[in-house]
């Protein structure tokens, strides 16, 4: 509808509110601004919405920083806002200064359980249009996306877009910002700065998010935890470049304190909008949460399963790539296949290394063949045998990428991003193939698909594996392809998927490189990381499932020596692990002992015991005093059953850790609750626990929740790189 012909009932403002979240927006200008964003302020009636609408930030208009002034949803200069600009670009070198009036709205509010406003917006001096959509979801969160459109005329010079970010404004109570940081095989590390003036900023121009993705970027109040604080956090939805930022100026962001969000990263001439032509910003999802950074959690779990094409627990899978490298022998394979069987696995993934001159990572990529020299009759005969025990098939794959040596690349050098005045130096031997071409698109569609049918592909294990430097299209005059080819990326994954609806597809970037809900709304599980030392996979699990439920979260158990950190480790530890995740295996187990194979059955049992109530539980983490400590547990939404690990990652000054609560349990109920030793012993400091422990280790203690989940109770001192399990089922 056209504003002159909005019904006169349109309110002032408008209330929208869900899972103890609220939103509250004025609709009294073009561009609507933000009255609140937090914690549930009920079924406000219409003169506590005047209030606050009297009493919100009024000045659009103001030089002096003394006074408050209005903060939208597009801040810009016209605001006087000093900040970050929710758009920058140029025509023809005439900057953009938008001037938005209003031209549609709707408003879709469903009591407690959400709802939406669409805004239709115009600048006409500056030849564009805007779609504006906010919604608040039934779980809570706030999902915000900008569609730009140039209205100019056909005849009018591009519209060069520089930078589009989303922003929502925080209370000044948040004064404590967590993100992330990592690299290879330690993804995911936190990173915890006071909120001060001025912009906190992180920018990855790695063409994906990368192993140091700043991943969820988080204010909230100081020493916020993981059950205490409240916490604002935002994750942009988007995997290819992306910024994240937290600003504040000291005359603060409206009535708010300071800006959070982010968006696209656009490279130089990267976005140009001829007559006509849109560009769709990445969707920034924000979450608020009164309990701390499970209660983020709890959202972003929430909304990924409710979205899943197949929500529940994961297959048990044995991958390859541990156990043989790059030797692809039928023989050794059948051998580990049959022992994978034995012992209960449910998935094979044939990995790198059985298409055409792939002997090691310096050839092959991009001739997705399969070697008729490895495997004289094609994979048939190894397919067949997997099948023949009753298991999935999944094979491996990195369609992005491209070796020099390699018919594609000799056939076609045009289709390699990259600029044609030379090459850089390679990364990983490798280089990117330029998805968006068309010809590229088709054949390596052609050729997934082809195997796909073929051999009734279950699951394609989906890797990317060096960063975008230098990516420039060939074929397309020159212009920076990051953008480009990330849609062509989701475009691939979406026709693959419509195709074979059963599939599935995990998401494996060098390990946990390209994490974020843009690329999960395309596949069915992530690779957490090329880490499977249990000491590592403990801290990047613990901080992965902030943002992705566990069932998402690849985790195997390797070999006692770790092929990435060289540590070694007790195989009850690297089990317990996994646990808490989609479990697999990721070693030679030909080569283990009865003792080990008999081991993993009674692993395998217990997990396929509990993986539902891992699938679908609330995931809960003990804020401890000591860090070398981790109680986290999966609690069944109904409280009626409880899994938990207490692991020991290193020593510790403290002799004792006290009495340590059982965060998440009912505490109405009784809980039975034992100790799960399928998995094999654990060391004990100084070889003794307390008292109560022996009880937990026949049939089980019984004690109340009140004890367990508020007062504690004591736990065992651990030696290092131990876990217990403990199971609690209501009585």
């Amino acid at each position: 509808m056209t504003k002159d012909s909005m019904p006169h009932d349109t309110p002032p403002a408008v209330h929208l509110r869900a899972a103890g979240v609220s939103l509250v927006l004025d609709l009294g200008r073009d561009v609507p601004t933000v009255l609140h964003w937090g914690p549930d302020l009920g079924a406000l009636p219409a003169t506590a919405l005047s209030a606050l609408v009297a009493t919100s930030a009024t000045a659009l208009l103001h030089n002096s920083p003394d006074v408050p002034r209005v903060f939208s949803l597009l801040p810009g200069e016209f605001e006087n806002w000093s900040g970050t600009p929710a758009l920058t670009g140029h025509r023809a070198g005439e900057a953009l200064t938008p001037r938005w009036r209003r031209t549609s709205v709707e408003v879709q509010a469903d009591g407690g359980a959400g709802g939406s406003v669409a805004l239709g917006l115009d600048d006409p001096a500056s030849g564009l249009a805007l779609e504006l959509v906010v919604t608040l979801g039934a779980e809570g969160l706030v999902r915000i996306r900008q569609s730009f459109r140039s209205t100019a005329p056909v005849d009018a010079a591009d519209l060069d877009l520089a930078s589009v970010v989303t922003l929502l404004p925080v209370p000044s109570r948040g004064q404590e910002v967590l993100d992330f940081t990592g690299k290879w095989s330690r993804e995911r590390q936190p990173q915890r700065t006071p909120l001060v003036d001025g912009t906190h900023a992180r920018r990855v121009r790695r063409g994906k998010p990368g192993v140091d993705s700043p991943y969820l970027l988080a204010v909230g109040t100081p020493a916020f935890g993981a059950r205490t604080g409240e916490v604002w956090a935002a994750h942009v939805a988007w995997s290819g470049d992306a910024e994240w930022l937290v600003e504040r100026l000291p005359e603060g962001a409206g009535a708010f304190s300071a800006a959070l969000g982010g968006g696209e990263l656009l490279r130089a001439g990267e976005v140009r909008l001829a007559a006509g032509e849109r560009y769709e910003s990445p969707e920034v999802v924000y979450a608020y949460s009164s309990t701390g950074l499970d209660g983020i959690a709890d959202r972003f779990h929430a909304a990924l399963r409710a979205d899943r094409r197949r929500p529940g627990a994961q297959p048990l899978v044995l991958n390859t790539w541990e156990a043989v490298y790059f030797d692809h022998d039928l023989a050794r394979l059948t051998e580990l296949v049959d022992r994978a069987a034995s012992v209960g696995v449910e998935r094979i993934v044939l990995d790198d290394g059985w298409f055409r001159g792939r002997r090691d990572d310096h050839a092959g990529l991009g001739d997705w063949q399969v070697d008729a020299g490895v495997w004289p009759e094609g994979l048939d005969p190894f397919v067949e045998r997997v099948r023949a025990h009753g298991m999935q098939f999944g094979l491996w794959f990195e369609p992005e990428m491209i070796n020099l040596d390699s018919e594609l690349a000799r056939r076609h050098p045009e289709w390699i991003l990259g600029p044609t005045a030379g090459l850089a130096a390679p990364s990983r031997h490798q280089y990117v193939l330029d998805i968006a071409h068309p010809e590229a698109f088709e054949y390596l569609y052609d050729s997934i698909a082809e195997l796909v049918e073929r051999h009734r592909i279950d699951f394609l294990k989906w890797d990317h594996n060096r960063d975008l430097a230098e990516a420039v299209r060939r074929t397309a005059g020159g212009r920076a392809g990051v953008h480009e080819q990330t849609l062509a990326l989701y475009a691939l994954l979406d026709r693959l998927r419509e195709r074979f609806p059963t599939l599935e597809i995990e998401s494996c970037a060098s390990g946990g490189g390209r994490v974020d809900l843009g690329v999960l709304a395309r596949t069915d599980r992530v690779w957490t990381s090329d880490c499977n030392d249990p000491i590592e996979r403990q801290r990047i699990q613990r901080w992965s499932e902030l943002l992705l439920p566990p069932e998402l979260l690849g985790s195997h158990v390797g070999a006692a020596r770790s092929h990435t950190t060289n540590r070694m480790s007790d195989l009850s530890f690297r089990l317990a692990t996994t646990l808490f995740a989609s479990a697999g295996i990721e070693w030679d187990i030909t080569t283990c002992s009865a003792d080990e194979l008999d081991r993993l059955r009674a692993w395998a049992d217990l997990y396929k015991e509990v993986r539902e109530l891992v699938a679908t539980g609330r995931r809960v983490h003990a804020d401890l005093a000591d860090d070398q400590t981790l109680l986290h547990g999966s609690v069944a939404a109904d409280g009626s059953r409880a899994l938990y690990a207490w692991a020991r990652l290193d020593t510790s000054p403290a002799g004792q850790a006290g009495r340590v609560p059982f965060p998440g349990l009912d505490r109405g109920r009784d809980y039975r609750m034992r100790v799960r030793r399928e998995l094999g012993d654990v060391s004990l400091h100084q070889g003794a626990g307390p008292e109560w422990l022996e009880s937990a280790d026949a049939d089980g203690v019984v004690l109340p929740g009140v004890v367990l989940g508020e007062v504690g109770v004591p736990l065992p001192t651990l030696n290092a790189g131990q876990a217990l399990v403990f199971d609690l089922v209501a009585v």
